[in-house]
């Protein structure tokens, strides 16, 4: 395996590591409503878990409102009870065709409760992209020892795992920046 190998290996380990960040942090509550909040939610679908995303249409009518039209009306009551259950803060409301969900906004309390959240995931995110360094590190040190790797090349790639890393430190700091401002604004 190439020195650029090694890199783009680890470039693509820190990519999948920042991605799954971001899309846990969709579900996390702000201000405003968002469909990631109930699209993965899973709904008994004639004996399969189903996530609500497949089974109907989820919209954001109003800034604060998620609204979602199954496909399947007969589903609507175990809809009801699985969003119910979902912990979002509001009782879904069901006019015998559609789940409507208003969200009440968020309380001083909430707000720091889910930026400790967000701030924790991020941690989560940094140890991932870490361990990912040090198996690139190992990597890189089996290649010098079968002589695939000079000294020099051995130091030099792994300062750019390094800097690497660096990098992809920053996009989960300015990830975290992003969603915590998302959760504070009133």
């Amino acid at each position: 395996m190439s020195t650029h190998a090694v890199l783009e290996d680890g470039r693509a380990r820190f990519e999948k590591a920042l991605t799954h960040l971001r899309d846990q942090l969709k579900k996390i509550r702000t201000g405003r409503a968002s469909t990631a909040l109930v699209e993965g939610l899973r709904v008994d679908y004639y004996g399969t878990p189903t996530p609500i995303g497949q089974m109907a249409q989820i919209s954001i009518p109003e800034p604060r409102q998620i609204l979602i039209k199954p496909f399947d009306g007969s589903m609507l009551k175990e809809l009801i009870k699985v969003v119910s259950q979902a912990d979002l803060g509001a009782a879904p409301q069901n006019d015998g065709k559609v789940l409507r969900i208003t969200l009440p906004p968020l309380s001083g309390e909430q707000r720091q409760k889910y930026a400790a959240k967000v701030k924790e995931m991020c941690e989560e995110a940094r140890i991932s992209l870490r361990n990912s360094r040090r198996d690139l590190n190992k990597h890189v040190d089996g290649l010098s020892k079968e002589g695939g790797l000079t000294e020099d090349e051995h130091k030099k790639l792994q300062v750019q795992v390094q800097d690497l890393l660096k990098d992809y430190e920053k996009k989960v700091d300015d990830t975290q920046k992003a969603k915590v401002t998302e959760i504070e604004q009133v």
